[in-house]
């Protein structure tokens, strides 16, 4: 068996915090994990863990829509050096976050299709960070959408409508601890949809699954999530793990 984090900022640790992070990750056959960038001093993180775990870490770069200010397009040009000169494995997280601020709207709309194109100049996938702005993100991908567009809705926590529009646009739907929430009501979304549709993440350290909720996040609990869609859908981790981290090899290509 072996299970993909699609999405787990793990480089915040250091040390023998991150090492024994990344046993107990072994240990729950946790062997692929996929590192998003949020911002400029993030970047040197990302690549000092890929550095020291090259066999089970891998890099993206991008600028968080919460990350997205009057400097935007300095931090923008930051990236896309560092993008033109290493390895990265998708452009993310990226998107649109009205949660804590309304009145960067256009500059986090500009900055998407900035990073979009980029993406497509590479034929990588994208990574969406989407909160509290279904309508508008849609609106940007309907606006982008080619046979370039495709990725993961990260962190997806929106409705069956929700969750059929983003696969028809080409995404997979990024599950993580929210799905184990017992009012989320994610859970009665995920059970309708194939697994061929999904991947597994953390998001480490935020949104710990049940039973760890309200504590730390980290990559090893995504066995509780992995668990927790076989048990929606009436099928065994094993098979789960197999179907989400085939899915996380095609989106990644690797």
């Amino acid at each position: 068996m072996q299970l993909t984090d699609t999405h787990t900022h793990l480089y915040y640790n250091e040390g023998d915090i991150l090492e024994e992070q990344l046993a107990r990750c072994l240990k729950n056959n946790i062997t692929r994990l996929f590192l998003p960038n949020v911002d400029t001093e993030s970047i040197e993180k990302i690549f000092k863990t890929v550095l020291a775990y090259p066999d089970y870490c891998f890099p993206m770069l991008g600028l968080h829509p919460c990350s997205v200010k009057e400097n935007f397009r300095e931090e923008l040009d930051i990236i896309k050096r560092n993008l033109d000169n290493t390895t990265v494995y998708a452009v993310g997280e990226i998107g649109l976050d009205l949660y804590w601020d309304k009145t960067t709207l256009a500059a986090q709309q500009e900055a998407f299709r900035i990073q979009v194109n980029w993406a497509k100049e590479r034929n990588l996938p994208i990574v969406i960070h989407c909160r509290d702005a279904f309508d508008e993100q849609f609106a940007l991908l309907e606006e982008l959408n080619d046979d370039k567009l495709f990725g993961i809705f990260h962190c997806f926590t929106g409705n069956i409508e929700q969750a059929k529009q983003a696969i028809k646009l080409g995404f997979y739907l990024g599950i993580g601890g929210v799905v184990t929430f017992k009012n989320a009501g994610l859970d009665k979304v995920v059970e309708q949809i194939d697994l061929k549709h999904l991947v597994l993440e953390t998001d480490a350290p935020y949104l710990a699954p049940v039973p760890f909720r309200g504590k730390p996040n980290e990559s090893s609990y995504l066995l509780y999530i992995a668990q927790k869609i076989a048990d929606l859908h009436n099928t065994s981790v094993e098979n789960v793990a197999n179907i989400t981290t085939q899915n996380s090899k095609i989106v990644f290509g690797i």
